[in-house]
């Protein structure tokens, strides 16, 4: 006769019941529990989806998400803007699935480095790489390694507590910065630069930005992109921000602008209302409400279109940055399509700031894993590992999520589609006997052990409920929603009291 123990598991700093067979089917001893185990690397937006979703999916999946940092969500956490508050109410649907029953969280880890895919992968039935994109694409230009001259993850680390970021202390004395690129997260930059100090002082954003931009002598930010406004990245949501930004006025090139009304009528609903808004603030005349409001602007924005980066200039000292150069470029093709084509002419532009924001690029954290360099994407379909990029041939058992499988495209729900998608493969697998779960798998058991072993001590999701209040409290002190700590020991400091 098979006995039943209870054992009395402990996960996320809380105590768990379990039934637990003694005997497995196969009369092998069995680990914490008999149930399919699944391991996600990265808890950003990608791998709380992914997560969400198995959960959801099956009654009988324990899932154990590894996060690097001893801080969970990633992006929502470090890349939404200090001044998108409810676009971080996300964290509350994140928050509940670590906290089910059949989930753990262990920060603090660094997977590729602290313990191996293999090894990750001998421990659970499958494993989701969600560990997003942590590099930068290079300018591929002349002088873009003078001191001046910053990525936009990098910045955007930097006003968010990314600790890796913490010391950056951009240089803001100079009048002119120039951001490279015209997706959501260049507009991000600008309106920080932008912002009001006092509108910021309300926000999460960190204290050492808070006293660099109250000191900034930024006073124009041009947003450069290489073709024109029929294809701008950005959202009309971030456009309109940009628009109404108090204290700001904008600053267009009315000519970068001939044809696109014309050329509006064939154009789908959201990039037709997205460019009808860049018309009318660029062209039209505006009412005397809103001239008024820019006459009393000190700030100025505005998008420079049809140029590319060709040289950073330094100043003659050698020391830093003077300028930009900027090819001139014209526009083969049209709509989403279309190419930007160097005409040969070149124009200089006087700044002391540059932010590069053309992409993030994932990065391969264990050789092990296929990687396809030039897309700087893990080669899969539909979230299944393949071989290499060329070969269909499948991985089994290892999948990847969010970034890591698509690029860094599309904004938070992009992702939870693509992550959901992910966890669809992954349960047909399960229900396919493509994963062969009739095997127990020791999961975390075995992991702790090994990270034990290598004086490495996780951090659970109840310890990140310790930094998580003192950040609070901390920022109600200053009548913000959290002063964030910027040092990984301070986190694992407060973590372990």
């Amino acid at each position: 006769m098979i006995g039943h123990k209870l054992l009395k598991l402990w996960s996320s700093g809380r105590s768990r019941w379990r039934l637990h067979e003694g005997i497995t089917r196969c009369g092998k001893a069995c680990y914490s529990s008999c149930n399919p185990k699944v391991c996600i690397v990265g808890s950003g937006p990608a791998g709380f989806y992914t997560a969400q979703h198995i959960i959801k999916a099956r009654q009988d999946v324990e899932v154990d998400i590894y996060e690097r940092l001893p801080v969970p969500f990633g992006l929502v956490r470090f890349g939404v803007a200090p001044d998108h508050p409810e676009v971080k109410n996300v964290i509350n649907t994140f928050t509940q699935t670590a906290k089910h029953s059949r989930c753990s969280f262990y920060g603090n880890v660094n997977v590729g480095k602290d313990v191996s895919i293999d090894e990750l992968q001998q421990a659970y039935h499958a494993v989701v790489l969600s560990y997003g994109a942590e590099g930068n694409r290079s300018i591929g230009v002349p002088g873009e390694g003078l001191a001046g001259v910053y990525s936009a993850k990098d910045f955007v680390g930097w006003y968010n507590g990314l600790p890796n970021c913490r010391e950056l202390s951009p240089d803001l004395s100079c009048e002119t910065a120039v951001i490279l690129g015209q997706g959501n997260v260049a507009l991000d930059v600008a309106r920080i630069l932008l912002s009001p100090i006092d509108s910021l002082k309300k926000t999460d954003i960190t204290q050492p930005a808070l006293e660099a931009l109250a000191q900034s002598q930024v006073r124009r930010v041009l947003i450069v992109g290489r073709r024109g406004p029929m294809q701008i990245a950005c959202t009309i949501k971030e456009l309109r921000e940009m628009v109404n930004l108090p204290g700001t006025r904008p600053e267009m090139v009315a000519t970068d602008f001939e044809g696109v009304a014309e050329a509006l009528k064939d154009v789908p609903r959201p990039r037709k209302r997205l460019t009808e808004l860049m018309l009318k603030t660029a062209l039209e005349k505006p009412g005397e409400k809103e001239q008024e409001r820019r006459n009393k602007a000190s700030r100025i924005w505005g998008f420079r279109f049809f140029r590319s980066p060709i040289e950073v200039l330094a100043d003659p000292n050698h020391n830093k940055i003077a300028g930009i150069r900027l090819a001139v470029n014209k526009l083969e093709g049209s709509g989403e399509g279309a190419q930007a084509v160097l005409t040969g002419e070149e124009e200089d532009v006087p700044c002391g700031l540059v932010v590069s924001s053309i992409g993030y690029k994932s990065l391969s954290i264990d050789p092990s894993v296929p990687f396809d360099s030039r897309k700087a994407i893990v080669p899969n379909i539909m979230g299944r590992v393949q071989q290499a990029a060329v070969n269909p041939s499948f991985l089994v058992g290892l999948y990847c999520s969010g970034w890591l499988k698509t690029g860094p495209t599309g904004v938070i729900a992009t992702t939870m589609n693509n992550s959901f998608d992910t966890a669809r493969s992954l349960m047909e697998d399960m229900d396919s006997g493509t994963l062969d779960l009739s095997a127990a798998k020791p999961g975390s058991q075995s992991i702790s052990a090994l990270l034990e072993k290598r004086g490495v001590k996780p951090v659970t999701f109840s310890d990140w409920e310790k930094i998580d209040n003192v950040e609070m409290m901390r920022g109600e002190a200053s009548g913000k929603p959290r002063e964030k700590l910027l040092k990984v020991e301070e986190m694992l400091q407060v973590a372990r009291t």
